[in-house]
């Protein structure tokens, strides 16, 4: 990365930001050395990860939380990760849509990114995103993604604090946090608590997370809003910032960052060995071996040793 582009991306210059943003999507330009560049002015945005299930209302809450995040006099990031159109192989909500509300604000930058089926690649590239938009020096970096998959679980990882997204009619999900996803939350938010059977669910996270949290002294708490009239959201945001502050006083912001680090390079290295495995002669030799029903009844494990002890493994 010559100078002047990443002098443009530290003096928050959009365009410059934009333009970085698609050469990461679409996998051309921009080089580990880049990155490396980057990564040391990347270092002090807090990183939000939303997630929830599609209809909870992710994108209005988002919005009121820019609101309220400007108002604080913090700049904001959003990487907001959509399900992708089968037909043009983009973001279903665009970040035009999205937009609108801040559009020329120096404060705000949000970017829509489409997973094209490839959840694992993309939540290498929303790191990568997010790196971009802390070294532009925004505050905080919030992630949204759209249900509760291992795509999405994948992407949370990568962010300081997670809060989870659910609406009265979200009943089933409750089965899903006993499965895992209440393990990954910091904050639960029931959006649209104007609805009937909002006090029943969140009587029931509360009753859910005090006996099921696997850390009793961290309990996460459950803030009911209203996003699209903006109710309640500026107290879930004084909640959760609070939250945060707790988590940097005793030390367990730092531990989760390092987490995440090496959670990261670990997640690198596995593409990095991958990518100089597969060389021509190992992928045709896989053709070959896999041609024909009668030679997939040979053991994968088989076939697996092979191609690692193949003479051009280097």
């Amino acid at each position: 990365m010559n100078d002047r582009v990443l002098d443009q991306i530290r003096s928050n210059n959009h365009r410059a930001i934009s333009r970085l943003i698609t050469q990461i999507e679409n996998g051309t330009e921009v080089l580990d050395s880049d990155f490396s560049e980057l990564f040391q002015y990347s270092l002090r945005a807090l990183r939000i990860g939303i997630t929830g299930p599609p209809g909870a209302g992710k994108s209005t809450l988002i919005n009121c939380l820019v609101q309220h995040i400007v108002n604080r006099n913090l700049s904001v990031g959003v990487v907001a990760v959509d399900p992708t159109s089968p037909f043009t192989g983009g973001a279903l909500l665009g970040d035009r849509v999205r937009m609108n509300r801040y559009s020329g604000n120096p404060d705000v930058f949000i970017r829509s990114m489409g997973s094209q089926g490839d959840l694992g690649g993309l939540a290498k590239k929303a790191q990568d995103v997010g790196d971009v938009l802390a070294a532009s020096q925004k505050d905080i970096i919030l992630f949204e993604t759209v249900g509760v998959g291992q795509g999405e679980h994948d992407i949370i990882k990568a962010v300081d604090f997670t809060i989870v997204v659910l609406v009265p009619e979200s009943g089933d999900e409750i089965q899903l946090m006993k499965a895992g996803l209440i393990e990954l939350a910091d904050a639960f938010i029931v959006n649209k608590a104007d609805r009937d059977g909002a006090d029943r669910l969140i009587q029931g996270l509360e009753h859910i997370l005090k006996n099921y949290s696997q850390h009793p002294d961290h309990i996460p708490k459950v803030y009911r809003t209203v996003a699209n009239r903006d109710e309640g959201v500026a107290e879930a945001l004084n909640g959760i910032m609070e939250s945060i502050e707790n988590e940097q006083t005793t030390g367990a912001l730092d531990q989760r960052r390092i987490r995440r680090h090496r959670q990261r390079v670990s997640t690198l290295i596995r593409e990095y060995l991958l990518k100089s495995f597969w060389s021509d002669y190992r992928e045709s030799h896989l053709i070959e071996e896999t041609r024909t029903i009668e030679s997939v009844r040979r053991s994968p494990y088989e076939i697996a040793q092979q191609l690692i002890k193949s003479a051009d493994y280097e």
